[in-house]
């Protein structure tokens, strides 16, 4: 397969569905040979409308049916030495990485809980941990190939979450966590840029995704609608064209940006 990226070694983490899964496809499409790392890859048995979406039995299978190479860890995001275990395992069946999505995280708890100044201890911890110790985690077990080769394209994911608060303080541990992974962003883009490597981050706003689609209809649809300028939930191609945008030549004088994939969200996320 020959496209923008053919030649290139990708990491996706979290890539075993959703979002991380488009990512690793889209990039496939692209020409890269793909890593991929999660927790377990068959958690789209979960959620009938994401195994729903699978053309194979993984999304290891959906990538080699697109023509290019890819390689498999099970690692927990929060624990570094699967991580560094991780990158080592993929980075030695498909040479160096070159390009990185950290997707890997999630929220956890209800939508309303962990305001601020009540939080839940465990969920905050296990929240902290997925979202921005796996990023640092990632982000530092990729870097010393990158600097080596004096190329790298760093892509952190965030979420509007990240950049603005729920108007009652509500789950606030996924909003400090994904605002810690922002300013992660930036300070790793300062230090990088004189070795040639970008680093960038999305933020998504509400997502269509096979798993928060039920979601978003059980909490009535308008809640979220109202707040996004385009009237339209993001479709999961949506948040991996601008990866595609961060992970090419398009984007090679952008570093230390932020780039919302939020159709317009604007003022408040949650309306009371």
């Amino acid at each position: 397969m020959m496209g923008n990226l053919t030649g290139q070694t990708v990491l996706v983490t979290g890539a075993a569905r959703g979002l991380g899964r488009e990512y690793a496809l889209h990039l496939a499409s692209l020409g890269a040979n793909v890593g991929v790392m999660d927790i377990n890859f068959e958690s789209f048995n979960d959620f009938e409308n994401e195994a729903r979406l699978l053309t194979a039995a993984n999304v290891m299978e959906e990538i080699e049916a697109l023509g290019v190479k890819t390689a498999s860890a099970v690692a927990d995001i929060g624990n570094r030495e699967q991580v560094f275990d991780g990158v080592h395992k993929i980075a030695e069946e498909l040479g160096d990485i070159s390009i990185v999505i950290t997707n890997a995280g999630g929220g956890m708890g209800p939508p309303d809980g962990n305001k601020a100044s009540e939080m839940d201890w465990d969920m905050y911890h296990a929240v902290i941990d997925r979202n921005l110790h796996g990023t640092i985690y990632t982000c530092n077990a990729v870097a010393p190939v990158m600097k080596k080769n004096k190329y790298g394209k760093i892509i952190t994911v965030a979420s509007i979450g990240g950049l603005m608060a729920n108007s009652d303080g509500s789950y606030a541990h996924y909003a400090v966590s994904k605002a810690g992974v922002i300013h992660y962003t930036q300070c790793l883009a300062q230090d990088l840029g004189k070795y040639g490597i970008n680093v960038n981050c999305i933020a998504p706003g509400f997502v269509a995704t096979g798993r928060l689609l039920d979601m978003y209809k059980a909490a009535g649809e308008d809640s979220f609608l109202n707040r996004t300028a385009l009237r339209r939930f993001a479709t999961p191609k949506d948040c991996a064209q601008a990866v595609e945008y961060l992970a090419t030549a398009q984007s090679d004088y952008v570093t230390g940006h932020v780039l919302e994939v939020s159709g317009g969200v604007s003022g408040r996320m949650k309306v009371d």
